[in-house]
């Protein structure tokens, strides 16, 4: 049966694309496709975060995105300012559910936070979960200020009637301070759901073989990997 995976964030650049990445290398014995709404900051032709993690977690995941805008920003804020028509909520679903027929695990990943607005209606890629009745992956941060924002997100998700899956802290320093060890603890206390891994600080810049190999270590069984949080 296959599996529909919205992936989200407390934010933004704290690392949705390689706990993307992370959890289609871990599942390398399934057909995975990985969805990317809409990607913003880059030029046709430059590699989005699809293909990315498509590079980092191997030949078995199926990279599509679905709109790209040139500037930097929230989606709605990128779509208009390029004069082009945004992501409506009922295209994420639709194309998810198309790559569902085909595939054992879809990928979601959203842009910036939670509740990033998608068009100037305010659609969030929250909404495309609701429609999906997809379970939500919260990325977060390690440090200081990771509980509030994780605090929120899972809150949003709670008061929308979303599944939190639970939390992957997405970039975990090789040697922690105090904060980042104690949110090892609070996280899953904040979120209301379980830590499920904490992929290491510069994974991304892995080659794609040592990515691919080391995924299942950063992750918890849940997420088809061995990591536990007294081993991290």
């Amino acid at each position: 049966m296959s599996m529909i995976l919205v992936v989200s964030g407390t934010g933004t650049e704290i690392g949705k694309t390689v706990v993307t990445a992370a959890v289609a290398a871990a599942a390398r014995d399934r057909r995975v496709a990985v969805l990317k709404p809409a990607q913003t900051g880059l030029v046709p032709g430059e590699p989005g975060d699809a293909a990315e993690v498509a590079r980092l977690a191997g030949s078995h995941v199926t990279a599509v995105e679905l709109a790209r805008f040139p500037e930097p920003l929230a989606p709605a804020t990128a779509a208009r300012r390029a004069g082009l028509a945004p992501v409506r909520p009922f295209e994420v679903a639709e194309a998810a559910r198309k790559l569902a027929t085909e595939h054992d695990l879809v990928l979601v990943e959203g842009a910036g936070g939670l509740l990033v607005r998608f068009d100037d209606e305010g659609s969030t890629l929250a909404d495309a979960a609701r429609l999906l009745s997809a379970p939500v992956l919260v990325v977060a941060p390690a440090g200081l200020g990771t509980l509030n924002a994780t605090a929120l997100t899972a809150e949003a998700l709670r008061s929308r009637g979303l599944d939190c899956r639970g939390v992957v802290i997405g970039s975990m320093p090789a040697e922690p301070d105090l904060a980042s060890r104690c949110n090892i603890e609070d996280l899953p206390v904040v979120a209301g759901a379980p830590l499920l891994g904490a992929v290491p600080a510069g994974a991304g810049a892995l080659p794609g073989a040592d990515f691919a190999a080391g995924a299942a270590r950063w992750l918890a069984p849940e997420l088809g990997g061995s990591w536990a949080p007294g081993g991290h």
